[in-house]
C-alpha cells in the first residue's frame, strides 16, 4: 500500500478541490465511451450508446461519470484505507461486472486528459489585458 508523505496528501486534496468532479465526471465517462467503443459492452443497462451523439445526451452514462468521481471522493477522503473503501466496488466489477483492470487506466487516462484540457482553456481564456 502507499503511504502518503504530508506534502503529498496536500497537493492530493489541494487538485481535488480545484476539480469540478460534476463536469468531469460525466466528460470523462463519454469520452472513454467513445475513445475506446469496446468499453460501451459493460454500459447496455444504460440504453443508447451507440454514437458520440447518443452518448453525450444519455443522463444515465452522465450519471455515471458523477458516481465514478463520487468513489474517487471517497478514496481522497480515505488516502489511508483506499483498500478497504474500494473492497466491495473492486469485488463487484472484477467477480460480477468482468470488467478488465486495464480498462480503469483508459478511464483515468481521460480523466487526467480532459482536466489538463480544462486548465488549458481556463488559462487561455484569462490572459492578463496589457
Amino acid at each position: 500500500m502507499v503511504e502518503w508523505t504530508a506534502a503529498e496528501r496536500h497537493a492530493i486534496v489541494g487538485l481535488w478541490g480545484k476539480m469540478n468532479v460534476d463536469e468531469l465526471g460525466p466528460l470523462a465517462i463519454q469520452r472513454l465511451l467513445i475513445v475506446y467503443p469496446w468499453t460501451q459492452r459493460y454500459f447496455t443497462s444504460f440504453g443508447d450508446v451507440s454514437s458520440p451523439a447518443a452518448i453525450r445526451g444519455n443522463a444515465k452514462v452522465g450519471n455515471h461519470g458523477k458516481v465514478v468521481m463520487g468513489g474517487l471522493d471517497r478514496a481522497i477522503k480515505n488516502m489511508d484505507n483506499i483498500k478497504g473503501v474500494y473492497k466491495d466496488l473492486s469485488v463487484m466489477h472484477s467477480e460480477k461486472l468482468h470488467v478488465d483492470p486495464d480498462n480503469f487506466r483508459v478511464g483515468a487516462a481521460q480523466t487526467s486528459l480532459l482536466k489538463l484540457e480544462m486548465q488549458r482553456t481556463a488559462s487561455s481564456n484569462h490572459i492578463p489585458q496589457q
